[in-house]
């Protein structure tokens, strides 16, 4: 979502990037983006994204051409599932050939490459000059923003979480159910929690002291974000939770079986709004809430003022 359009993107066969007009959801351009491609990042004009056939894009904002791309190790049976960051002149973003790449954000030149020992589908995390990203080798990795050298890791578990970092933590889910919160500048294990399902693949989100994160047992959980303590869950009854949590005036979305709206501090639901089946992760702006569905579908949901 930037400057009144969204970009969203649509797999296999019709595997396009869409940009819209934000309030009436008028089509103004597509872009054929491979077989596939994941959540695309928005900067200075620009769209990057990363689809199946191993490339990484950059698009005019405006108009859908392209501006470069950039052939990462992946083949063409492999895929790109991490979603681009960007920082400060430059795309962070894991490939399926076990690398992380970083990219000047003008020209699509390599800088550098971090090699681990599996797929990285996990999206970068960037603050205070470190990238964090996870593996599927089991690791969560501390890399310097601008060589590529690895500063720590820690065992997690298969990780395709992609990481939130807040007041010098990290937090990430994983593999294993559990989820995380680490030293931001060390890695040190600061506490645990572990979900009641296999995967806690859903990427935390962080506001307000309390973290919050999905489960593959269908539950979102509401954690005290210095201790680990259960504020609150609630369960949907959903299985398959890769969506991950937005939080706004608030009010925590996500996706599951259907669209659900709780309330922040209790989990009480507050509304709820039934899609197929949700993978996507739900974007709040502007007085809108953005989301995508498995049926092939995009909701754009007018929010009211919250009044305390």
């Amino acid at each position: 979502m930037a400057n009144g359009v969204v970009y969203i993107v649509s797999c296999c066969s019709n595997a396009r990037v869409y940009a819209l007009d934000a309030r009436t959801g008028r089509k103004l351009w597509t872009h054929r983006a491979g077989d596939g491609t994941y959540t695309p990042a928005v900067a200075d004009g620009v769209v990057y994204l990363g689809p199946t056939d191993g490339k990484v894009y950059a698009l005019n904002a405006n108009t859908g051409s392209l501006l470069w791309s950039y052939r990462t190790g992946s083949g063409d049976g492999d895929s790109i599932t991490s979603s681009p960051t960007v920082a400060n002149g430059v795309v962070y973003v894991g490939s399926g050939d076990h690398n992380v790449y970083a990219l000047n954000a003008s020209t699509g030149a390599l800088l550098w490459s971090y090699t681990t020992g599996d797929a990285v589908d996990s999206s970068p995390a960037v603050a205070n000059g470190i990238v964090y990203v996870g593996s599927y080798d089991g690791n969560i990795y501390a890399l310097n923003a601008s060589t590529g050298a690895k500063l720590w890791s820690y065992s997690t578990g298969w990780n395709v979480s992609s990481p939130a970092v807040a007041n010098g933590v990290v937090y990430t889910g994983s593999g294993d159910s559990n989820l995380y919160a680490l030293n931001a500048s060390t890695g040190a294990l600061l506490w645990g929690y572990s979900t009641g399902g296999t995967y806690a693949y859903s990427s935390p989100a962080v506001a307000n002291g309390v973290v919050y994160v999905g489960s593959f047992d269908g539950t979102v959980y509401a954690l005290d974000a210095s201790t680990g303590t259960l504020l609150w869950s609630y369960a949907t009854g959903g299985s398959y939770m890769y969506s991950s949590p937005a939080v706004a005036n608030g009010v925590l979305y996500y996706g599951s079986v259907g669209l659900y709206a709780l309330n922040a501090s209790t989990g009480a639901l507050l509304w709820n709004y039934a899609t197929t089946e949700e993978f996507c992760s739900p974007a709040v702006a502007n007085g809108f809430l953005y989301i995508g569905s498995d049926g092939g579908d995009f909701y754009a949901f007018g929010l009211p003022e919250r009044r305390e």
